[in-house]
């Protein structure tokens, strides 16, 4: 089975177009390959659905354990021909910036994978040798196994391939070209999310065929294959109860692990869009709002008045509720747009939604939960990771959030049926969703 972490000496050598790349051309090549994403990231894992149809998984080693990783690439690379790991920023870099844990290079070697250099050949030639030969050295054992150029011409890759396998002894599996056609947008922290780009079929083919033709394919089957793994599927959990889950343009942000693991806790998940539907699903135990860009859409959520109406009066009747960082924007009392206007949002917490036109708190963090709610018990810790460019003039008291450099704020509201803020959780490999599951059953019992 071909299977690879691909990464790069640094952000911006184009890992996610490379990955949508190869992605593309395993699956014409009948490979039927899988995708994960190394870290907190949710843009990059619909780029790869794009190309797949299938769901692309996160692995992130301050989230989970290394035995809780390993189980879920497992589970979701097995039954596939191809596994392809796209890594975060450079390869080495992890939490904090100054330490190599949960970086793709500790991905790798939890799950013992090789890696795939991403490079982009600009502006240096045999020096990039010397950088490459650095990242070699740097841990023990590296686990790379190759070098693929990106946005590099035919005459450049026939130039630089025997220097860089002379000097690095690393073999160069292939280049990519510059497709001016393909190039993705960025907005905030990274690339403009799937579902905004209305030709990205068209242009994810161009990259699949440039990999097609410009890549070794029998050099990189011989460099990346490994036994593949093996994982008994999840016992299939009949449905208990119903859960309302916010997904559309303004709340796209949801790790696929998280719904799994409400799943296979017995929730039955009823998708609903804020920005269309008028009411909340039928019938429901609970709510999740997840994250998004809610301040992209805010005039057209502060429109939808009956929406509004509807889930605040649900959540102040005590249905039992998650919201994060975006879905807590949605609560609050109003959000600002992109132009700084305000709107009406869902009025049921106390805050206002403002552009601060700079990133918040942003990366890892650790809650500890000051006293007993839905979600956590009193004095317990729980990973989280913030990135937002708005901020909320309440964010709450009920958790404490640390920063690994010691930097402490209080953040999130947390009670007997809500967990709202701006921490985003991821709830595999916990008990978050066996404790949400279970506060949706009791609300119905109640309710009867």
């Amino acid at each position: 089975m071909l299977q690879l972490v691909v990464t790069a000496p640094q952000s911006g050598n184009g890992k996610t177009t490379a990955v949508c790349a190869l992605l593309g051309a395993m699956a014409a090549r009948g490979l039927t390959p899988c995708a994960f994403k190394a870290g907190p990231d949710y843009i990059d894992p619909m780029f790869h659905r794009a190309v797949l149809g299938v769901e692309s998984h996160n692995l992130d080693l301050f989230f989970s354990t290394p035995e809780t990783v390993r189980s879920l690439y497992a589970r979701h690379a097995a039954g596939h021909g191809a596994a392809v790991v796209e890594g975060a920023m450079g390869y080495y870099d992890g939490l904090g910036g100054v330490s190599d844990t949960a970086s793709a290079w500790h991905l790798a070697d939890t799950l013992d994978l090789p890696a795939l250099l991403v490079v982009r050949p600009k502006g240096a030639s045999l020096t990039l040798a010397a950088t490459l030969r650095g990242l070699l050295a740097f841990r023990t054992p590296h686990h790379i196994a190759g070098i693929l150029l990106n946005d590099c011409t035919e005459n450049l890759y026939k130039m630089l391939r025997p220097m860089l396998e002379r000097e690095t002894g690393l073999p160069v599996v292939g280049y990519l070209p510059f497709l001016s056609g393909a190039a993705i947008e960025s907005r905030h922290l990274g690339l403009k999310t799937a579902a905004e780009i209305a030709d990205l079929q068209a242009r994810l083919k161009l990259l699949a065929d440039a990999a097609q033709s410009s890549i070794d394919w029998p050099l990189l089957q011989r460099l990346f294959d490994r036994p593949a793994p093996a994982a008994a599927p999840p016992a299939a959990v009949p449905p208990r109860v119903r859960l309302a889950v916010a997904r559309d343009a303004a709340f796209c942000f949801t790790y696929a692990e998280t719904l799994e693991a409400l799943q296979e806790n017995g929730a039955e998940l009823c998708f609903f869009s804020p920005l269309q539907d008028t009411a909340l699903p039928p019938d429901i135990g609970g709510l999740y709002l997840p994250g998004g860009y809610p301040e992209l859409y805010a005039a057209e959520l502060a429109a939808n008045a009956p929406m509004r109406a509807a889930l605040k009066a649900a959540v102040e009747n005590g249905l039992p509720t998650a919201a994060e960082c975006g879905g807590f924007l949605y609560l609050g009392q109003t959000l600002e747009d992109a132009d700084g206007t305000p709107h009406p949002m869902a009025g049921v917490l106390p805050g206002q939604g403002v552009k601060t036109g700079r990133l918040v708190r942003f990366g890892y963090a650790t809650l500890t939960a000051q006293a007993d709610s839905m979600l956590f018990a009193a004095g317990e810790q729980f990973p989280a990771h913030e990135f937002h460019h708005w901020d909320s003039t309440q964010n709450g008291t009920a958790l404490t959030a640390a920063k690994a450099n010691g930097r402490q704020w209080a953040c999130g509201f947390a009670n007997a049926h809500i967990y709202a803020g701006f921490p985003h959780l991821y709830w595999a490999g916990t008990p978050l969703a066996q404790r949400f599951v279970a506060a949706a059953e009791r609300y119905k019992r109640e309710e009867l």
